[in-house]
């Protein structure tokens, strides 16, 4: 009975395993494929919604550039998370990464403000950039003071904000399908906010209840 019970336990560690392997590997290729769209409608635009053409027209440099930055966000945040165990190569990585995420971060906001579809998601799309440079700036301030878990927890939320762009793509798309046109309008102002507030917030949660709680802000030394 022992035996058929370590042998349960083996099989479901294995179906375990190979569950988040499928799910990490759906993930991956989601954001790699959104990662690629944003690449290629920065040199692209021909198939853009009349809203966005107008972006490209008045924003001839801004707008691709902040395409192309924010796209590679996508790849290089979660490529410097996974390469921790590599101090020499994260070191680097983070420095390319923070650069991006910098140059985005900032084009985000004449992005969002020139010709915005909404008044609501032209702020939701400033509050997402905003939230990423804050957290940038958290995580180079507690680094750079060796406050390890508070860096850590800010590159992580930093993560989560950055996946606010392929939430939008996957909430508009869904709208798209199966939502109405008349209120297409409306949802783009609501999925520019709940997009990256989701796994923000969701992120924030879960450390919170990791041992040490949630530390983002930096403390000088014996404080």
């Amino acid at each position: 009975m022992m035996h058929s019970s370590l042998e349960k336990l083996r099989i479901g560690g294995r179906s375990g395993r190979a569950a988040s392997v499928l799910i990490l590997s759906v993930i991956a290729l989601f954001v790699l494929y959104t990662a690629e769209r944003g690449l290629s409608a920065a040199f692209d635009s021909s198939d853009f919604p009349e809203a966005l053409a107008v972006k490209v027209e008045l924003l001839p440099v801004t707008f691709p550039l902040h395409m192309v930055t924010g796209a590679l966000a996508l790849i290089l945040v979660p490529l410097t998370l996974a390469l921790r165990p590599r101090r020499q190569w994260h070191r680097w990585m983070g420095r390319i990464a923070a650069a991006d995420v910098l140059v985005a971060g900032l084009t985000a906001y004449p992005v969002a403000w020139v010709a915005p579809v909404t008044t609501w998601s032209a702020l939701g799309f400033s509050a997402q950039a905003t939230s990423w440079l804050a957290l940038l700036g958290l995580g180079i301030v507690n680094i750079r003071n060796r406050r390890i878990a508070e860096h850590r927890a800010c590159m992580l939320l930093m993560m989560a904000a950055t996946s606010g762009a392929v939430f939008f793509r996957l909430w508009l798309a869904l709208w798209a399908l199966y939502g109405s046109s008349r209120w297409y309008e409306s949802f783009y102002a609501c999925d520019s906010w709940i997009a990256w507030l989701l796994p923000l917030g969701g992120t924030a949660l879960w450390l919170s209840r990791q041992p040490g709680g949630l530390r983002l802000a930096f403390r000088p030394r014996g404080a």
